[in-house]
């Protein structure tokens, strides 16, 4: 375990490590085609493997989590991410199954910041907003893959470089995100990006996860713990209002396990506008310097699974799921229901190039943008 989850674990009900669980000896990478893109570019997945059974295919195209294999209490491994079974599906509209999202993740009101005095204008591509990078995101584009094994862990560097003007974004930014999978049945992300000219910067990752199994019936069962005692509410278009609220006396209070569904129906302005939770919650940080500390923790019952994450990030949107209808079949021929998955994307504030108080987004040439965010797996007993 992390030793930031260590330090905090009083605080959080114990899990079983994986190890406990199931022994299924070494891991590796191994890399298939996956097709081509309508652009003819050519992609593929790396297939990762730990020493305890836990396995995660990426694609090269967006960075995308196509699947991730984790056993349950029993050891009976399911995959618990949504996703698509071919290429043209994540092309033709995926809602960021599994995406790596940039150059800004999550909305920016208007598609408009003002930098340095000057105005730059991006594409609305979510109502009257800009949403996660844009029409062409680097959910969209295919990323320059290394992949590597060491002692106790298997990994794949990415590494895509955005041009100046892309997006409307200024500046050429250079970006590298390394996914690592550990012998600690730890998931770990890693972000980095350089600058020639100042922008804005919000690296996240949007896998929807049901830990009951990908396909197996909705996440409202699912049993929530935030570290986080405030969140930024919204308007109508899902920007923040600025305000940061107390999460007491509200459905957005998850100090406590809580299941997902226990108050999402509740009469609550913020809660229709976001159709149930789709929300930034503004992390409780300890003093721990540039260290990720713990900041979620979702258990699903009927499998046992909990899903712990540590993030050196100011904040998490919790969605919900709930613009999932019916309409999009993913792997195996599943379709994706109400609320079938939910996402935790640890990043900055919505809107902070338009909010100077909200933490800055903004880097400038000669600074390294850091961010780093662990998943841990497990199982209650």
């Amino acid at each position: 375990m992390h030793p930031n989850l260590d330090r905090r674990a009083s605080r959080w009900l114990a899990i079983v490590s994986l190890s406990a669980a199931c022994a299924r000896g070494g891991g590796g990478v191994a890399r298939e085609p996956f097709g081509t893109t309508h652009r003819g570019e050519a992609v593929s997945v790396y297939t990762l493997k730990n020493a305890h059974g836990i396995e995660l295919r990426v694609l090269d195209y967006g960075g995308i989590i196509l699947s991730l294999q984790v056993p349950d209490r029993s050891g009976r491994l399911d995959d618990v991410v949504l996703g698509f079974d071919s290429l043209g599906d994540y092309e033709r509209g995926s809602p960021y199954f599994g995406a790596l999202i940039g150059r800004y993740g999550n909305r920016i009101a208007r598609g408009k910041f003002t930098l340095d005095g000057r105005t730059y204008t991006l594409a609305t591509n979510n109502g009257p907003n800009h949403l996660h990078g844009g029409v062409r995101g680097f959910d969209k584009v295919v990323w320059a893959a290394a992949p590597f094994e060491r002692g106790d862990s298997v990994g794949l560097v990415l590494k895509y470089t955005s041009p100046d003007g892309e997006e409307g974004y200024p500046g050429t930014l250079r970006a590298t995100v390394t996914y690592t999978l550990t012998n600690a049945d730890q998931l770990i992300f890693d972000y980095h990006a350089t600058t020639d000219r100042a922008t804005p910067v919000n690296l996240t990752q949007h896998s929807y996860f049901n830990l009951a199994g990908d396909g197996k019936g909705d996440i409202l069962g699912h049993v929530v713990t935030l570290d986080a005692d405030r969140f930024t509410p919204v308007d109508s278009t899902l920007i923040p209002t600025g305000e940061i609220r107390s999460v007491a006396g509200t459905p957005f209070d998850f100090r406590t396990p809580t299941a997902i569904g226990a108050r999402i129906d509740r009469d609550d302005e913020q809660l229709r506008y976001g159709r149930g939770y789709d929300h930034n919650f503004v992390l409780n940080k300890g003093a721990t310097g540039n260290e990720p500390t713990l900041a979620a923790r979702v258990y699903e019952p009927t499998s046992g699974r909990v899903m712990e994450i540590a993030t050196t990030e100011p904040g998490l949107q919790f969605y919900s799921g709930n613009f999932l209808d019916g309409t999009l079949q993913g792997k195996r021929g599943v379709v994706y229901r109400h609320r079938y998955g939910f996402a935790m994307e640890t990043q900055h504030f919505p809107d902070s190039p338009n909010k100077p108080a909200f933490p800055s987004t903004i880097l400038r040439p000669g600074e390294e943008y850091r961010s780093r965010t662990i998943y841990r797996f497990g199982v209650q007993p």
